[in-house]
C-alpha cells in the first residue's frame, strides 16, 4: 500500500469513528436551520407585498433568497476544500443569525431594499445548510453513504413544525410590526444551530484533496452527472417555483395566513419525512428509480392544483410537491456521489449545487410575475415543461451496457 493511500485512510478514519455523532448533530442542525427557509417562504411574499413598490415585485425577496443560495455555493465549496466543511458551517450559520436580525430591522423601518438584503444573506445560510447532506456522506463508509445523506435530510421533518409554528406564534407579537418578532426568533434558532454544529468532528482536507482531481469540464461531461444535475435542478426548481407562489395565491383566493402557514408546515414535513426511508429505497432500487418516482409525484401535485382553489387543493398540492422534491433531490444527490473521486468531492458537489440553485433563480423571478399576471393555473401548467426536461436527463443518465456485454 502506498504512503499516499495510507495517509488518505488515516484521514478518513476520524470521520468514520464519529459517524453516528456527526450525523445526529447534522440532522439536528438541519432541523433548526430549516426554520430559516420556512420563515422566508412563509412570509417573504407577504412582507414583499406589503413593502414592495409594485405588486409584481412581491416575490422578489424569495427570488433574491435563491440568488444568495446560488452565489454562495462555489465560494462555500472552495472554503470547504481549503479549510474544511466545519469552517463553512460556522460562516454560513453566522449568516443565518445576521439574516434574522436584518429581516427584523427591515420590517421595523418598512425597507423593501433591506428586506431583500436579509433574504440574500438567508440564502447564503440555506446553501450551506444543504451541504450538510454531503458532509454526512463524508462521515460514512461508501455502502452507508445514501443512508447517512438521507438521515440528515430527515432532520428537516422537525423544520416543518418549527418554522410554521415560529411564524404563527410570533407574527403578531410586536405590534404593529407584522413578522418583526418572527425574524428575531429565526435569528435565535440559527444561533442555537451554531452551537450544535460546533461539536461536529470532521477531518481537515488532505494535501491530496486540495491538489488532485480531474478538471471539472471532464467530470461535467459524464452522462450520469448530466442526468443527476438535470433531475436535481428540476426537482428544486419546481419545488421553489410552486412553493413561492402558493402562499400568495392562497391570499389572492381569500384564504387565511394561518391556512397558508399550515399548508407550508405539511409541505416541509412532506419534503423531509420520506428521508427516513429514501436512503434504504435508493440502496434497494437504485437512485434513478427513486428520482423517477419523485418526478411523478411532482407532476401529480400540479394536476391536483389544477382541480380547484380550496384549502384542500393547495394543501394536497404542497404535500405531493414535498414528496416529489424529496425523492427527486435526494435521489439526484446520491447520483452525484457516483460521479466523483474522493479528492474531487468538494468541487463537484459545489458545482452541482451551483447549477441547481442557479436554475432555481429563474423560476423564482418568473413565479411572482406569472402569478400576478396570469394566475395560479398558469404557474401550474408551466411546471410540466421542466418536468419533461428532467425525464430526458434521467434517460441520458441511465447506465449503458458495454459493447460486447450483450448476450445472445
Amino acid at each position: 500500500m502506498s504512503q499516499l493511500v495510507v495517509q488518505e485512510v488515516a484521514a478518513a478514519a476520524p470521520a468514520f469513528r464519529f459517524e453516528r455523532s456527526n450525523v445526529v448533530r447534522l440532522a439536528i442542525a438541519q432541523a433548526l436551520a430549516g426554520a430559516n427557509s420556512t420563515v422566508i417562504y412563509a412570509t417573504g411574499a407577504v412582507v414583499g407585498d406589503m413593502l414592495a413598490p409594485t405588486k409584481a415585485l412581491a416575490t422578489l425577496p424569495i427570488s433574491i433568497f435563491v440568488v444568495g443560495m446560488a452565489v454562495c455555493t462555489l465560494p462555500a465549496g472552495a472554503i470547504a476544500q481549503r479549510y474544511g466543511r466545519r469552517a463553512t458551517f460556522m460562516i454560513g450559520t453566522g449568516c443565518g443569525v445576521l439574516a434574522g436580525l436584518i429581516g427584523s430591522l427591515a420590517v421595523l423601518y418598512a425597507s423593501f431594499a433591506l428586506f431583500c438584503g436579509a433574504a440574500f444573506v438567508g440564502g447564503v445560510y440555506a446553501a450551506v445548510v444543504l451541504s450538510f447532506r454531503f458532509a454526512a456522506a463524508d462521515c460514512a463508509e461508501p455502502e452507508r453513504q445514501p443512508r447517512a445523506l438521507s438521515a440528515v435530510m430527515a432532520g428537516g421533518v422537525f423544520a416543518g413544525v418549527i418554522g410554521p409554528q415560529l411564524v404563527t406564534y410570533t407574527m403578531n407579537l410586536w405590534q404593529p410590526y407584522l413578522f418583526a418578532a418572527t425574524y428575531l426568533a429565526q435569528a435565535a434558532v440559527a444561533a442555537l444551530s451554531l452551537l450544535v454544529l460546533a461539536g461536529v468532528r470532521l477531518p481537515m482536507p488532505t494535501a491530496a484533496e486540495t491538489n488532485r482531481g480531474r478538471p471539472l469540464s471532464v467530470i461535467a461531461r459524464q452522462p450520469r452527472f448530466i442526468g443527476a444535475v438535470a433531475c436535481g435542478a428540476v426537482s428544486y426548481l419546481l419545488m421553489n417555483f410552486l412553493m413561492t407562489a402558493a402562499p400568495l395565491a392562497m391570499k389572492f383566493c381569500n384564504l387565511s395566513q394561518q391556512s397558508a402557514n399550515l399548508g407550508l408546515q405539511w409541505h416541509v414535513i412532506a419534503m423531509y419525512g420520506p428521508s427516513f426511508w429514501t436512503g434504504r429505497l435508493i440502496t434497494r432500487f437504485g437512485a434513478s428509480k427513486v428520482v423517477a418516482t419523485g418526478l411523478l409525484a411532482t407532476a401529480a401535485s400540479s394536476v391536483v392544483g389544477l382541480l380547484g382553489i380550496e384549502v384542500a387543493h393547495f394543501w394536497a398540492t404542497l404535500i405531493l410537491l414535498g414528496v416529489g422534491w424529496n425523492f427527486g433531490f435526494v435521489g439526484a444527490s446520491a447520483m452525484v456521489l457516483e460521479c466523483h473521486r474522493p479528492e474531487e468531492k468538494a468541487r463537484v458537489q459545489s458545482l452541482n449545487d451551483f447549477v441547481v440553485f442557479g436554475t432555481m433563480t429563474f423560476g423564482s423571478f418568473l413565479s411572482g410575475e406569472l402569478l400576478s399576471t396570469y394566475g395560479w393555473n398558469a404557474v401550474l401548467w408551466l411546471s410540466f415543461l421542466p418536468l419533461s426536461f428532467a425525464v430526458a436527463g434521467l434517460v441520458v443518465a441511465a447506465p449503458r451496457p458495454l459493447r460486447g456485454d450483450a448476450t445472445a
